[in-house]
Parts: C-alpha cells; structure tokens; sequence
C-alpha cells in the first residue's frame, strides 16, 4: 500500500472509495459530511437513511452517486474532549474499519479526508499521527488489496503536517 497526500477536495478523487468523516445519524451535516453529500446527490442520504446510523469509530459504506468514486465509506469521528475520554482509540478505528470495509469489497484505492479535525476539534497534529500510524499497522497486519491510500488535505495546515510526518517515515 502507497501512503500519499495531497491538498485538494476530496470530492474530486477519482478512487475506488472516499472516505466521509459523518456524523452518527449519516444524513449530512456541515463541513465535508454536507460537501460530500451534496455532490452525491439525494440519493446518497436516501441509502443513508437505511442503514440507521452509525457509532463512533466504526463505518458504514453506500455507493457513490455522483461522485467520481464507486463508493463512499462513512466513519464517524470523535469529538476531542482533552484526550482522556478514549479519543485516539476511537479515531484508530475510524481508519481501520474504513480500511477493512475497502478490504472487504476489494477495492484498490481509497481517500481519506483528515477525521475530526473540524468541528469536532481534535488537534491536527495528534490527529495525523494517530492516522498514520493505525494505517501503517493495518498494511502491515493485514493481507490488504489496498496499492493507494491518499489522506486528501482541505487545508495547508494539515498538508503540510502530513507531508512532515511522511518525510520522517
């Protein structure tokens, strides 16, 4: 699996999967969750609606819709509370149950946008740290189809922390 990152919407990335950071009810909301789902067309929350929701740091997966993917794979994200309430944990298994549902449809390339680091307020930094490495340990403790996985970038604060953090590697 080739780890990578670039600075765009990730809207645009023509991948097997997009990765959505939802919220639990799946219907939309603000930020990339809206983005996304709007660019999708109604059809995206209509599928949505059928699959009652979804924890935190576990996903759900629906077609794409309109958008240049096949699929999108909705995980839900913690809100940051200071980092004492399981927080890491949690954003771990975002990418690695994101990363098994890819698996399980044997998908090839899958983009990921940078979890919780919106609204919900977890710090960059931690947060791309914790994503690089629950991705590492899943190539390296799994029989992956995944060759691509793009962290796709909204804005230059998180691209070039992950470029940072690439280039230490």
């Amino acid at each position: 699996m080739k780890i990578s990152v670039i600075r765009d919407d990730i809207t645009r990335q023509e991948v097997d999967a997009i990765v959505n950071a939802a919220n639990e009810s799946l219907l939309g909301g603000g930020g990339m969750d809206g983005t996304i789902h709007r660019a999708a067309g109604p059809e995206l929350k209509e599928e949505c609606k059928t699959l009652d929701g979804c924890p935190t740091g576990e996903a759900r997966v629906t077609k794409g819709y309109k958008l240049p993917t096949d699929f999108v794979i909705h995980t839900v994200g913690p809100v940051w509370k200071g980092g004492g309430q399981n927080e890491e944990q949690l954003l771990a298994s975002c990418y690695h149950e994101s990363l098994k549902k890819a698996d399980e449809r044997k998908l090839t390339s899958v983009a990921f946008p940078n979890i919780s680091t919106g609204v919900y307020g977890f710090p960059k930094r931690k947060a791309a740290e914790v994503a690089l490495k629950a991705v590492k340990e899943y190539r390296e403790q799994n029989k992956t189809h995944i060759e691509k996985l793009v962290f796709v970038c909204f804005d230059e604060e998180n691209y070039t922390i992950y470029n940072e953090l690439l280039k230490e590697d």
